[in-house]
């Protein structure tokens, strides 16, 4: 009996060890702006494929210098696709499959990705919910706009830069009238830990 009891609590352990590892490694992005810090944190688990491509991207140093070249109250603000020359910053990579039935809503502080009127044609260029935007979200035969994060720091830095005021430049009809520029975007927390759970198990075995 005893030993029952031991194993139950082990198993109690390592279900909360994993749990809790997998809240802790969730990964996260800081983006310095000059209008003040973002920290995103991404979810792997609801959108995998477009968080890897996402943390490439930000490995690559691609978003090191580029602007929010689109920016609108009450909706969004967008960058990922042009430098402060206000010339177009081509994907380094071929777009993403579509994440957007995932279950994750654009809901204000979510971070999505930018695409054309196809859905699998994700590439570099991203927006962050200023207000919730349940039309952007999928719906039944209808994909889409992929949810992959949220803010967790600098919302406040969000409302600033969606309240800017802006100006019509060519195609950039929504472009802030002073440059808001991400300065560089660095991984600040790990990858997820995938191999945890094999080696808790482990460790209860030898237990036993």
């Amino acid at each position: 009996m005893k030993h029952l009891v031991n194993v139950f609590f082990a198993a109690l352990l390592l279900v909360a060890s994993t749990i809790s590892a997998a809240e802790q490694t969730q990964p996260q992005i800081i983006l310095e702006t000059n209008m003040g810090q973002i920290v995103l944190e991404l979810n792997p688990q609801a959108a995998p494929e477009t968080v890897k491509n996402f943390i490439q991207y930000v490995e690559e140093r691609f978003y090191d210098g580029i602007i929010f070249h689109r920016v609108i109250e009450n909706f969004m603000i967008q960058a990922g696709g042009h430098r402060f020359d206000l010339t177009p910053k081509n994907p380094s990579r071929p777009p993403i499959t579509n994440e957007s039935n995932n279950g994750l809503k654009n809901l204000r502080g979510t971070i999505a990705m930018a695409r054309t009127s196809l859905p699998d044609s994700a590439t570099s260029q991203f927006f962050i919910n200023h207000k919730t935007n349940t039309f952007l979200d999928y719906q039944k035969n209808r994909p889409g706009y992929a949810v992959f994060g949220k803010v967790v720091s600098g919302m406040d830095v969000i409302d600033k830069i969606a309240t800017s005021e802006t100006k019509a430049v060519g195609r950039l009809t929504d472009l802030p009238a002073k440059t808001i520029s991400i300065i560089k975007a660095r991984v600040i927390k790990p990858k997820p830990v995938t191999n945890l759970k094999i080696e808790t198990e482990k460790s209860v075995s030898r237990k036993k």
